[in-house]
Formats: C-alpha cells, structure tokens, sequence
C-alpha cells in the first residue's frame, strides 16, 4: 500500500505493518520516514536491527538465512535493507519470498533510490507493496517549497514572517537539509518565536564557510580551483562525508537524467525544469552539461558506488580521496593536488 510521507505518522499508529519500502530522492525526507518507522517498531518490541549495504556481488541468501534464524539478543528483529541501485534478478527473488512468508518476529525496512512505473508494475514490487506499506518520497517542487519551508518553521516553534520565507526559499535553492540546518540555526540564536526577513539574510555571511552545497556547486559550475579550497576546507573542518556523498550522488542523478533526456531531443530548460533545477542553478548546471557528456557523467556516477563502499569500510583507500578526485573529474580537472593533511 503506497503512503505519502506525511500520512505515515497515523499510518504507524495502527500497528499492523511490519514490512516496509521507503522509496526517492531526497535525503532528508528519506532519513526522516526511516527514523519514524524505526522508532515505531523499537516502541513494537523490534529492538534487534541488522543491517545489510547492497552493493555489487551482495548475497541476498544472507538476508534469508537471517529473516528465519532466531534473534540472539530479542524476541523481534528488524532487517534494515539499504539499496543504492535498483534490485538485480536474486533481490527480486528473495524479495518476493520475503513477502510471501515474513516470520512473525521478523520487521522489514526497505531503502531503494526513486523508482518508475516499471519497477512498481514488476510481479516482487507488487508483492511487497501487498504485504505492506510502500513510502513513496518525492523532491518538493518550486510551488511546494515555500508552504513546506513555513511548515518546518512552525514545526519548529518559530513564526516566520511572509518575506522571511522568500529569502529562505532563494537562499537554499531546494535544498531541503540546508533549510533544515538554517532553521535550527535560527531557533538558537533568535530571540522569542518570530523570524524576520532580515534574521534569516544574516545566516548567509555564516553560511559562506566551507559546505556541501558551495562545495557542488563549484564542481558542477566548472570550478575546479574552488572546488580544491571547499573540499579541502571541509576536511579540515571534520565534515560529515556522509552527507557529501548523498548530495554528490543526487547532483549526479540529476546530471544524467538531463544529459539522457537531451541527447532523446529534449529542450534544456524543460529538462532543466522535469528534473526539478531551481533557476538559481541553472547556469552551474548548463555548463556542467556543455562540458561534460552522458557517458563522462556516468562513469562519475558509477565511482561513487566505490565511495560508499569505502566510507563504510568495504575496500581499502581513503574516502576523502577518492571523494577529491570524483569531484575534480566533475569539474574538468581530473587529478589531485595538494590534500589537506
């Protein structure tokens, strides 16, 4: 059964589901219905979690032989499933067995990247979305974000005024987890509830030190020498790589689609615009696309997998590394120079 991330709260609240399938694009509302479907079934007595990184060559046997072994430590378990691709032929099948015959102690979390109507209409997808609930995420549109960007103000206990929300707007450029840092920033520093225009304007000298957002930007803008000093100052600052890789590998989602929609003879901007680019990044985004082709955008993208891998201790190598040299292939200058100790 598909549900929209914000009816997931009640949905959890009947607890009856046990299997579940967060699907998209967007980290932040990815973390999020993940951390509210943990916390219910922790509070269910599901508090064993095991969790498996799907990558190239993964035994899906093993998910099996857990599923139906008796938990070490509690009477429940949840299997967390984290995808980075979409499931090959194996997955599929155990999948689709899980489906069919999940043991009574047994949850399931699911994480796959944005799927289409393919996916949905395949016989192991179908049967999943049967035996549960499917959480469906998707990016908040141009329209959207100013009624969401007001919402997560007030979630916050913070009234915001009218131009207030417009800055924020212009100031993330659609980048929900930016807007969600800056809003957290605003509730320690402002006085009382209210936000004005000018309390959310003053953020921006703050937000010129070293971040993931500049640091995409100047890759995709062609920026190689910036890109160089971002980096580099991210690292010295102890920066969560996590965080980078999911933006980098979103940036690139994005940068393929585009690329393959133009060479099926689409317009730029109305790729530019199907793929949700704000229009304060469409120039970054137009130069990146006039110097680098599908298939130069592509083999970044395949390397990132190998960045995950090793920022999760598979394989041998330093992340930032790699990281530095994806990033500077982005930017036209394949090579590394200079690394912060």
């Amino acid at each position: 059964m598909k549900v929209y991330p914000e009816k997931l709260g009640s949905r959890l609240k009947q607890g009856t589901d046990r299997l579940f399938i967060v699907s998209g694009d967007e980290p932040l509302l990815i973390q999020e219905s993940c951390d509210l479907i943990r916390a219910e079934l922790r509070r269910a007595g599901f508090s064993e979690r095991q969790v498996f990184h799907v990558v190239k060559g993964f035994d899906w046997q093993q998910v099996l032989f857990n599923a139906n072994s008796m938990s070490l430590f509690a009477e429940q378990k949840l299997l967390e499933i984290r995808c980075s691709s979409k499931p090959d032929k194996e997955a599929m099948e155990v999948l689709k067995a899980l489906a069919g015959d999940m043991p009574q102690d047994t949850a399931m979390l699911l994480i796959l990247p944005k799927i289409d109507k393919k996916v949905e209409s395949a016989a192991w997808f179908k049967a999943l979305d049967q035996a549960g609930v499917h959480v469906a995420i998707w990016p908040v549109t141009v329209e959207q974000l100013p009624k969401w960007i007001a919402a997560r103000f007030q979630a916050a206990g913070l009234r915001p005024s009218a131009d207030a929300v417009t800055a924020m707007v212009d100031l993330v450029e659609g980048n929900l987890l930016a807007a969600m840092q800056e809003i957290e920033r605003l509730k320690l520093v402002v006085e009382g509830d209210t936000v004005d225009v000018g309390q959310v304007l003053d953020g921006v000298g703050d937000s010129a030190r070293y971040n993931v957002f500049s640091l995409i930007d100047a890759a995709v803008g062609q920026d190689p020498v910036r890109t160089l000093k971002v980096i580099q100052g991210l690292r010295v600052e102890g920066a969560e790589i996590f965080f980078i890789v999911l933006m980098l590998g979103r940036e690139l989602r994005t940068l393929v689609n585009i690329a393959t929609a133009l060479e099926q003879g689409e317009k730029l901007d109305a790729a530019m615009q199907k793929y949700y680019v704000f229009a304060n990044r469409r120039s970054l985004v137009g130069a990146c696309l006039r110097a680098r082709s599908r298939l130069q955008l592509e083999s970044v993208q395949q390397q990132v997998s190998q960045l995950d891998k090793l920022f999760k201790g598979i394989g041998t190598g330093n992340p930032w590394d790699l990281l530095t040299t994806l990033l500077l292939r982005l930017a036209g200058k394949p090579v590394i120079a200079n690394r912060a100790a």
